[in-house]
């Protein structure tokens, strides 16, 4: 890609809107320093003393994360957060994001703010050491009563923005954000105003989802395709150019190490080499910069090429960043698609 059609994509990300309807999540982060380290007197148990406390948006909230990196004009994230004090950390947080609006964040008392605690481990001239996190979740459905009040934020905003980022991060069914019901709701959007760009990715497979655009990994297309075992490139590329002829939707598909794929509802495939590794890397967060990436260059005019060059340089740019959910920023990207060769 060369400087000139880079900066013609980029120029126009200030004048997006862009909504992300999913699980918001509160990643906290323990940092422990282990020269602190002491033992309880009562259990007899190693403590570790936490040092700092680091708090930022997670799940959806990363997508978020890398909207404001790239500086997309308007972000109005759809979902909720509970009455808690991670709540009221969480909001706040998204509330300080540059282009952030939280009218359709909905504050309820009957769900949990999702929640990752992390702890962290540093010492000097050593990677960030995580040890096991605490999660906190919710593990009853979502109420019905929630899940049509989602849905009627989902109607409102799908009628201004230019694109939605869908992002369903829950592992029990029906107990987040993206439910049956709210895919219903989903579903009227997509006939409604078929022309809307929708990106949807699901840790629990994009089985049942409306025909958006779908994100995914190798093992994801395997199982919603149904093709058992591991797939070879050539099936990858087979099941992902099949399934968007089906849906009539773009097919992004992320290949690890390998790089990522992309399918168009035309039979056209390409596909992007990952960028060199360049040192220790942490994949947490690569994803979900892969999912803002691809929304925003393809909002922003760019052909499905050009996003998947642009979002597989904001991957390296992310799994760079050690001891943290990282994003990846216009310059950061900018810098890397021109050492990859930009004219």
């Amino acid at each position: 890609m060369d400087l000139a059609l880079f900066n013609a994509i980029v120029e126009n990300y200030p004048d997006l809107s862009i909504a992300v309807l999913g699980d918001f999540c509160l990643d906290r982060y323990l940092e422990i320093d282990p020269s602190k380290q002491e033992t309880s007197l009562e259990t007899g148990l190693a403590v570790h003393n936490v040092v700092n406390v680091r708090a930022q948006p997670g799940g959806a909230g990363t997508i978020v994360n890398n909207l404001v990196a790239l500086g997309i004009g308007t972000i109005l994230p759809v979902g909720f957060v509970g009455e808690d004090g991670e709540g009221y950390e969480l909001s706040s947080a998204l509330e300080r994001l540059a282009g952030v609006r939280l009218n359709h964040l909905l504050r309820t008392p009957d769900r949990r703010t999702f929640t990752y605690c992390k702890p962290l481990v540093l010492e000097v001239h050593k990677p960030p050491v995580e040890l096991n996190r605490l999660d906190l979740k919710n593990w009853t459905p979502t109420s019905a009563l929630l899940q049509g009040r989602l849905v009627s934020q989902l109607q409102e905003v799908a009628a201004s923005v230019d694109a939605i980022i869908v992002l369903d991060q829950v592992d029990l069914p029906e107990t987040g954000v993206v439910t049956q019901q709210v895919l219903a709701g989903l579903k009227s959007i997509t006939a409604a105003k078929p022309d809307l760009l929708i990106l949807a990715d699901s840790r629990r497979g994009l089985r049942g989802f409306p025909r958006v655009v779908f994100k995914m990994n190798a093992a994801e297309l395997a199982a919603l395709t149904g093709v058992p075992g591991e797939l070879s490139p050539r099936q990858i590329e087979a099941a992902a150019s099949a399934l968007a002829k089906q849906n009539g939707r773009n097919v992004f598909v992320t290949l690890a190490a390998r790089g990522m794929l992309g399918a168009a509802a035309t039979g056209k495939v390409e596909y992007v080499p990952a960028l060199p590794v360049r040192g220790e890397i942490d994949i947490v967060g690569a994803g979900d910069a892969v999912s803002a990436n691809l929304t925003a260059a393809l909002a922003a005019g760019a052909a499905m090429g050009e996003a998947l060059e642009l979002a597989n340089a904001a991957a390296s740019v992310v799994v760079h960043k050690l001891g943290t959910t990282g994003t990846a920023s216009v310059p950061e990207i900018r810098e890397l698609i021109c050492a990859a060769g930009c004219a």
